[in-house]
C-alpha cells in the first residue's frame, strides 16, 4: 500500500485537475449557447438562398450550370472534411474521421481517386497521416463560423469540379442534434441533386441582368458557400456541446477518484495508527 504522503499528493493532483476540467466545462457551456444561437441564425439565410437557387435553376432550362450536371462515370472525388482545431471534445473528431476513413477505403477499393480539403487542424493532421493528397486547408477558425476564413479552400474545390478534376464533391462534418447528441454525416455537395435543391414553390417570372448565366453562376456559388457555412456552424456547436459533456464527465470521474483515494488514505492512516498503538502497548507490556 502506498504511503500516506504519496496518497495525499495524488489527491491534491486530482483535485487540481478537477478544478481545470470544471472551469473548462463552464467555459464550454457559455460558448455552446452562443454557438447554437449562431447556428440557428444561419438557417434562414440558407433556406432562402436554396429557394432562390431552386427557382432560377428551373427558370432557365436552356442553360445548365456545371454544378447541376450529373456525371455518371465518377472516378475522381473531392473531399471536404470539417473538424475542430482543438481536442478535449470526446469522440467528436474521431467519429467523423472514422466515417471518412471507411468511405475512403471503400472508394479506393472501387478504383476511385480523391483529393482532400481539410477545414480544422484535427482533420488536416489526420489526412496528412493517411498520406492523402491535401490540396487546400483552413485552420485557426476561432469560435465563430466566418466565411472569409474558408472561402479560399472552398474555391479550390469548386474550381476543381468546374474544371473536371473532380466528378463529385463530398463533405464530412458533425451535425448538431442536441446538447447530448452529435452525429457525423457525409453529404454530396456537388453535383447538386434534386433532393438538395428541392422543387420551386410556384413559378417566378425573371428579368435577368446582365444575363442568366452570370446570375445562375453567382447564385449557385453563394448557395454552396451557405451550405458549407452552415456545416461549419453545426460542427462548432457540436464541438462546444461535446466539450462540455466531456469535461463534465472528467470532473465527475475526478470526484470518484478522489473519493477512492480518500478511502485508501483513511485505511492507510488507520493502519498506521493501529500499528503505533500496538507498538506502544507491546512496549508497555515488556516493561
Amino acid at each position: 500500500m502506498a504511503g500516506s504522503k504519496e496518497i495525499r499528493n495524488k489527491i491534491k493532483s486530482v483535485q487540481n485537475t478537477r478544478k481545470i476540467t470544471k472551469a473548462m466545462e463552464m467555459v464550454a457551456a457559455s460558448k455552446m449557447r452562443k454557438a447554437q444561437e449562431r447556428m440557428r441564425a444561419t438557417r434562414p439565410y440558407g433556406e432562402k438562398i436554396r429557394n432562390v437557387a431552386a427557382h432560377i435553376s428551373h427558370a432557365n432550362p436552356e442553360y445548365r450550370h456545371p454544378f447541376l450536371v450529373d456525371r455518371n462515370d465518377s472516378k475522381r472525388i473531392g473531399i471536404i472534411i470539417i473538424t475542430t482545431d482543438k481536442g478535449l471534445c470526446g469522440g467528436l473528431n474521431t467519429n467523423v474521421q472514422r466515417l471518412a476513413l471507411n468511405k475512403l477505403k471503400e472508394w479506393e477499393g472501387e478504383g476511385e481517386k480523391f483529393e482532400v480539403c481539410a477545414i480544422g487542424n484535427k482533420g488536416l493532421g489526420f489526412m496528412q497521416r493517411l498520406g492523402a493528397t491535401v490540396v487546400a486547408s483552413a485552420t485557426q477558425l476561432g469560435d465563430r463560423a466566418q466565411l472569409e476564413k474558408i472561402i479560399g479552400p472552398i474555391k479550390v474545390m469548386l474550381d476543381g469540379y468546374t474544371e473536371g478534376r473532380f466528378d463529385r464533391v463530398m463533405v464530412f462534418y458533425t451535425k448538431f442534434i442536441n446538447t447530448m447528441k452529435q452525429e457525423p454525416v457525409m453529404e454530396q455537395l456537388l453535383p447538386l441533386t434534386g433532393e438538395r435543391l428541392g422543387a420551386p414553390e410556384g413559378t417566378w417570372d425573371y428579368i435577368y441582368e446582365p444575363d442568366p448565366k452570370m446570375v445562375l453562376d453567382e447564385a449557385l456559388t453563394r448557395y454552396i458557400e451557405a451550405i458549407l457555412l452552415q456545416a461549419l456552424s453545426e460542427n462548432m456547436a457540436s464541438e462546444q456541446s461535446a466539450r462540455m459533456v466531456a469535461m463534465k464527465a472528467a470532473s465527475d470521474n475526478a470526484g470518484s477518484v478522489i473519493d477512492e483515494l480518500t478511502l485508501v488514505y483513511n485505511k492507510s492512516r488507520q493502519a498506521a495508527i493501529t500499528k503505533e498503538l500496538s507498538e506502544i502497548v507491546g512496549g508497555a507490556a515488556a516493561v
